[in-house]
């Protein structure tokens, strides 16, 4: 599948922390297509461009100038919990998933590109997914009510392997 859009989001959920969620630059892909009710009653809409594996990315090599990977950072969740529904489950190859995930996401960038990651350390820390992959961040920032957030910038560049 090829594609004219700069962006691609490999697992957008609800597309929370976008401040247009039908920006044209922008694929928005994840592996589900749900719709649920919150536990405040507000509804929440998992409805991406593209139904898509991160691990498996549909598009041809250096195809993206940005890509934007929040994967779900929780394993330790009941399915059917409303933490689960809103921001998805990890599966138990989590290691191997995310190690996928940052391979498929590196092949699809462009030379130059940028990868913002983003991981929450409640129940896995940074170093244990930073330590499953050969790619090293340029910086990061570390956000959330306890610091447990953590906004990392990669760029693709020749010595990557991708």
């Amino acid at each position: 599948m090829k594609s004219n859009k700069k962006i691609l989001d490999v697992c957008c959920g609800s597309k929370m922390f976008w401040f247009d969620k039908n920006n044209p630059d922008v694929i928005f892909g994840d592996i589900r297509v749900e719709s649920h009710i919150l536990c405040d009653g507000r509804q929440l809409e998992i409805n991406p461009d593209i139904k898509m594996d991160f691990r498996n990315i549909p598009f041809p090599d250096n195809s993206f100038k940005l890509i934007v990977f929040d994967p779900p950072h929780l394993k330790d969740l009941g399915k059917d919990t409303w933490m689960a529904k809103k921001y998805g489950v990890l599966f138990n190859t989590w290691e191997s998933d995310i190690k996928q995930g940052f391979s498929e996401s590196f092949r699809v960038l462009e030379l130059n590109g940028i990868l913002i990651f983003k991981w929450n350390e409640i129940q896995i820390k940074l170093s244990q997914v930073l330590s499953l992959i050969p790619y090293k961040p340029l910086f990061g920032h570390t956000t959330g009510k306890h610091g447990r957030t953590i906004w990392l910038c990669f760029m693709k560049m020749v010595n990557h392997d991708s």
